[in-house]
């Protein structure tokens, strides 16, 4: 495993980090399927773990502070988020501060994730959601530094909008914000424009999230797939998304080398931006855990086959089923 500066905090993370959302709350979770899993991450050199209160209402984080307990040896570094107030994902222009984030609310959250994990403080605190109209309002950036003054947490990030990378750039320049979140994968490669730049600037780590586009990237998506009811991705694979994920999915399956599968390539050329300070790919299964985290070899891709995946972008607008 190989390890990146996470910002101006200066904390060294291992480059491919654990997702932890399938754990809390997607169909076909098992909690020791889970743990197993979990521990065969800290194994492979794995110390970057990020969950959230929403996934399962508090499960995934339950099953994350099990984790930091049974390795008292090693730094593991926890980062959850703070649920809106109004749960509504993603933000909306129209909601304020008082409907997503009032202070009480973001001090209410930050101790039920603490009591769920069983620690005494968190390494990364992150707003589920976000909109850059609430940027200069004072309450959140006073709320959060109390949690840190205090010594709750040691850091304060932002989980950006679906398709939305520069909706937050306002709240970066506060310097209140020490991380963001993004989407960052072949497909989606706009928060190279702005975003990255932006976090170059002001020493704020960047945390790739959805490296294989929901499943897209895993090459495994037919125009017959489907999952068991309740599941999240039958909201997000609606027929027109289904239908376009499987083409430029198969468009972009010549350019896989030999010996080597989507779900790779995909994670490969995250890493070769340093802009990336971790990859969260989500895990839940021993394979995908031995697969994923393996990929940390420190092999580089041909720059010449990355000139060929930046043809792949594909910019989207958030819609009614990307929420």
């Amino acid at each position: 495993m190989n390890y990146r500066r996470f910002g101006r905090k200066d904390w060294q993370v291992s480059e491919v980090g654990f997702g932890m959302w399938g754990m809390g709350e997607w169909t076909g979770r098992d909690d020791d399927e889970s743990r197993r899993s979990l521990n065969r991450a800290v194994e492979l050199g794995c110390t970057f773990f990020d969950t959230a209160w929403a996934y399962g209402s508090g499960r995934s984080e339950r099953l994350l502070g099990e984790l930091v307990r049974s390795h008292p040896q090693t730094r593991l570094y926890t980062a959850t988020k703070i649920p809106p107030k109004n749960r509504k994902w993603p933000a909306r222009p129209q909601d304020g501060l008082d409907d997503t984030y009032p202070p009480y609310h973001i001090r209410e959250y930050t101790e039920k994730s603490l009591k769920n994990l069983g620690l005494d403080n968190l390494d990364l605190i992150q707003f589920h959601v976000w909109d850059d109209g609430w940027a200069d309002d004072e309450r959140w950036q006073r709320a959060t530094d109390d949690l840190k003054r205090e010594g709750l947490i040691r850091a304060v990030g932002l989980s950006l909008n679906r398709w939305e990378p520069e909706n937050g750039l306002r709240a970066l320049r506060t310097g209140m914000v020490d991380a963001v979140q993004v989407i960052y994968n072949i497909f989606d490669q706009a928060p190279e424009e702005a975003l990255f730049p932006l976090c170059r600037e002001l020493e704020i780590a960047v945390i790739a999230r959805v490296p294989f586009d929901e499943g897209t990237l895993t090459g495994t998506l037919t125009l017959d797939s489907h999952w068991p009811r309740g599941d999240w991705r039958n909201s997000y694979f609606v027929p027109e998304n289904l239908k376009t994920s499987v083409e430029h999915a198969e468009a972009l399956r010549p350019l896989v080398p030999e010996g080597m599968t989507m779900p790779e390539l995909a994670l490969r050329f995250i890493l070769a931006n340093p802009d990336v300070s971790t990859v969260i790919p989500g895990m839940r299964k021993l394979y995908h855990v031995e697969s994923n985290q393996t990929v940390s070899d420190g092999v580089p891709l041909d720059p010449d086959l990355i000139r060929q995946l930046r043809s792949h972008r594909w910019d989207r607008q958030p819609t009614a089923w990307s929420q």
